[in-house]
């Protein structure tokens, strides 16, 4: 396995290996059909196997006058993208990104990573044992046939939603959670790299 920088042939396996690993996860419906570019400079790597990617890491770094991230203390990447194959995910891939990211981003006076991801478990857990921590949180909220009503203040003349996806940044997450059958706590972590 090898870590280099994407290359615009890699688009097809990048797609692949995200929408695989995200299968089993709280985004499992964020479905991409093609890279996303950014607006700033990016760190965008892919991991190398037999051929093929078997994981990927996408950072939008800050300009100081083109911000991604939050305020904080120093310029900072978003993480977009991060994804491991699902059969090659616990050897230590999406670690070897993040590391290779980190040494990267150094040379763009860059000092920390953040990444907003969903309530999924063993993600989360990835995050908190290579020293991010959360900082912020909301709720994803997903409403299908009547529980759309709760959504919306009125409906126009011949228009009826079907299926809606909201953001929560209310206090009341109690009662949000048992209006609608799908919701996700969306969590925002922070790695501030040592000095």
């Amino acid at each position: 396995m090898r870590i280099r920088q994407y290359e615009a042939k890699d688009e097809q396996g990048w797609v692949r290996c995200r929408v695989l690993a995200f299968l089993d996860t709280a985004y499992f419906d964020n479905v991409l059909r093609e890279k996303e570019h950014y607006a700033n400079p990016a760190i965008e790597l892919v991991a190398e196997k037999d051929g093929g990617i078997v994981g990927l890491l996408d950072i939008e770094l800050d300009r100081a006058d083109a911000p991604v991230c939050s305020p904080g203390s120093g310029l900072g990447g978003m993480i977009w993208h991060l994804a491991v194959h699902p059969d090659e995910q616990g050897q230590g891939i999406g670690s070897a990104l993040l590391q290779e990211a980190e040494r990267l981003a150094r040379e763009f006076q860059i000092c920390r990573f953040q990444a907003w991801t969903r309530d999924d478990p063993r993600v989360n857990a990835w995050y908190i044992a290579r020293g991010f921590e959360q900082k912020e949180a909301y709720l994803h909220v997903y409403a299908e046939g009547d529980e759309c009503s709760h959504l919306l203040l009125g409906r126009k003349a011949g228009l009826y939603p079907v299926a809606c996806f909201a953001h929560y940044v209310g206090e009341d997450w109690d009662r949000i959670k048992s209006m609608f059958q799908r919701v996700h706590e969306c969590r925002m972590y922070e790695y501030q790299f040592d000095k």
